[in-house]
């Protein structure tokens, strides 16, 4: 099923590509960046995000196929337009050096296993615990936000050699973590066809 695009969103990308040229990323870095940074008014993404356009393939034929998709809080799961999600973080406690958050974490990848999507906007600690699980994710969209453990675990992330989607700088949030998964869902499997 086509997406349809409403003519705002239509003029805001002019904009954005009037602003900044994105044409030398590769298709779908080149959607990931620009849906980003739409998504935060923040040109600066095309320079912060750190991503791998062969990733990108694998995680985006996965995410076609069904793969699951794991959020860490519902404001993520909010963001994500066009796929059912999951989110454990209701069922989830803190506890003796474990953060609610990173509950829920475990909690989903025993709900999901190998090969899910997993969309982290918000805690540090959430991504932290993924790190832990060995869980060999289709791609770990990892853009948590924060001045304490943000900037950090993502670079753990990157370090993990998983394959994955972040950023270098304390930023990223909810709607940036839900805009990168958003541009793969909505980049038709034939990379020909017209994006957005």
């Amino acid at each position: 099923m086509n997406r349809v695009v409403h003519p705002i969103e239509q003029e805001s990308f002019r904009r954005l590509r009037a602003r900044l040229d994105t044409s030398h990323f590769a298709p779908l870095s080149r959607a990931v960046v620009e849906r980003v940074i739409h998504s935060a008014a923040d040109l600066e993404y095309a320079h912060d995000l750190v991503l791998d356009e062969a990733e990108l393939a694998q995680a985006h034929a996965a995410l076609h196929a069904g793969a699951p998709v794991v959020v860490d809080v519902e404001m993520v799961a909010a963001g994500i337009t066009r796929r059912e999600t999951v989110c454990r973080l209701r069922d989830a406690t803190a506890g003796p050096g474990l953060t609610r958050s990173a509950h829920a974490i475990r909690l989903a990848y025993e709900e999901v296993g190998p090969g899910a999507l997993w969309v982290i906007g918000c805690a540090p600690t959430a991504l932290e615990e993924l790190l832990t699980l060995g869980a060999s994710p289709a791609l770990v969209i990892g853009l948590p936000v924060g001045f304490v453990g943000a900037a950090e675990s993502k670079a753990a992330l990157r370090e993990s050699g998983l394959p994955a989607v972040s950023n270098v700088s304390e930023k990223g949030g909810s709607a940036v973590a839900a805009a990168a998964l958003n541009a793969l869902l909505y980049t038709p499997l034939s990379l020909s066809e017209e994006k957005q």
